[in-house]
């Protein structure tokens, strides 16, 4: 049985067997939870991403890499809409957690850790974003037994907390 659960800090730092990555098209990093991602891993994440996405990745989808220097082995980049720009199909955010998942369980990753996808500077409403989340991953049938919602400030950790 999958336990999910929310934790309060940095992706990065996450033990897990995978990481999610929130990135964009391109899949040559970028800000927010990509480019710390990037920063912590290293270069090898970048090599790997140029080999195995040379043409990047569609929104809704998901692709895996080397974790680099990170804890994690792996890291799952996915691609969110970007609400801010109009993107506001809710099907190519529950598709970037279940492609994440199906990813995950094509490497054997037993314990994975989730950004709150498209919810920052894509501009997904918070409490909305977190609901998809929530559900998708819920309704999801995976072999991950732990399943972690990593909020890096307080206010989303309550709010993510409150809504398991």
């Amino acid at each position: 049985m999958t336990r999910l659960r929310a934790v309060h800090g940095d992706i990065t730092t996450q033990a897990t067997d995978a990481i999610v990555n929130a990135a964009n098209r391109a899949m040559r990093g970028g800000g927010g939870v990509d480019g710390a991602i990037h920063r912590a891993g290293g270069p090898e994440i970048l090599q790997d991403c140029i080999a195995r996405f040379p043409h990047g990745l569609a929104t809704g989808d998901a692709g895996w890499t080397t974790g680099g220097r990170l804890p994690a082995r792996w890291v799952i980049h996915t691609v969110g809409p970007n609400y801010g720009a109009g993107e506001r199909d809710r099907t190519l955010l529950q598709s970037c957690y279940r492609r994440s998942l199906e990813v995950a369980d094509e490497l054997g990753a037993r314990s994975i850790a989730f950004p709150l996808i498209s919810a920052g500077v894509y501009a997904w409403p918070r409490a909305e974003a977190i609901a998809i989340a929530i559900d998708t991953i819920a309704a999801s049938s995976t072999r991950a037994e732990e399943i972690r919602l990593v909020a890096f400030d307080e206010n989303t950790y309550e709010e993510i907390t409150a809504a398991l």
